[in-house]
């Protein structure tokens, strides 16, 4: 029992294997089909004509979902750290919507029913975890992510400086009714979106909001650099080890042991 435990761990956790591999490329396509399943229940001409199908095809993702949650929870041997872990939450997210909905029942509850059956987008939030390319970028930005706070608290002073500016430049008359709104638009600008529901009238609000324009194309290039910098800087391991009893999933790639508790790590001979 202890064997298969293991086993059953490795191909659920990782996909260094190729049983591994199938079980991610199962769940993959399985989170697929359920994000298009939201999005059919959510047209009205479509949902009325295969209600019934789509109840059932979502019941037996919900079982799928329910089946790999508690398989992930028998498989380690501290169940609390997998459960109150990132994609424990996730997983949880995954199926909790379509149990919910069999408790609030009745006509006065039908926008609590279709608000939790929306919540089962969150079961995109599944997809990175299975596709390496998902695990690099994710590790990627978490290595950049002082470089990127500070980058986003310099572009939220930036907007709050710019707003204030426009405000005292433009005024209430034209448009420009107070420093939040104000701010609002510099944001609008920076990020290049322009909507055009407010737009300076005078000349000195024009020459700032051009410079802010001509400001917004190099701020964009940043984030980008940043994470390009640190994707190139850094090997990052092509394993998918996960200790079972720590959760540890940044082994090396010749790694036996966890790094990070020191318990042996299930390889196949």
């Amino acid at each position: 029992m202890l064997k298969f435990r293991k086993r059953l761990h490795e191909i659920i956790f990782e996909a260094d294997t190729r049983a591994g591999k199938i079980f991610d490329e199962v769940l993959l396509v399985t989170i697929l089909i359920s994000i298009a399943l939201v999005m059919i229940e959510s047209l009205g001409s479509v949902r009325a004509e295969v209600k019934q199908k789509l109840r059932i095809l979502e019941w037996i993702i919900t079982i799928i979902f329910s089946i790999e949650y508690l398989a992930r929870i028998w498989t380690v041997e501290k169940p609390r750290k997998y459960i109150f872990s990132l994609y424990g939450v996730i997983d949880l997210l995954a199926i909790l919507p379509s149990f919910l909905g069999l408790i609030f029942t009745g006509g006065q509850s039908l926008m609590v029913i279709r608000a939790l059956r929306l919540l089962r987008v969150f079961r995109i939030l599944k997809l990175g975890r299975y596709t390496r390319a998902g695990r690099l970028i994710a590790a990627t930005i978490w290595r950049s992510r002082e470089k990127i706070i500070v980058f986003i608290l310099f572009v939220f002073t930036l907007a709050i400086i710019i707003g204030t500016l426009m405000y005292l430049i433009e005024g209430e008359e034209h448009g420009f009714t107070d420093i939040p709104t104000s701010i609002y638009w510099a944001i609008v600008t920076l990020t290049t979106v322009g909507y055009g529901d407010l737009s300076p009238v005078t000349g000195i609000g024009q020459f700032l909001a051009s410079f802010v324009m001509i400001l917004g194309y190099s701020i964009i290039a940043v984030p980008t650099g940043i994470v390009t910098a640190s994707l190139m800087g850094k090997h990052e391991n092509l394993n998918t080890q996960t200790c079972s009893k720590c959760m540890f999933d940044k082994h090396d790639d010749d790694a036996r042991f966890c790094k990070k508790c020191g318990a042996p790590l299930f390889t196949e001979n």
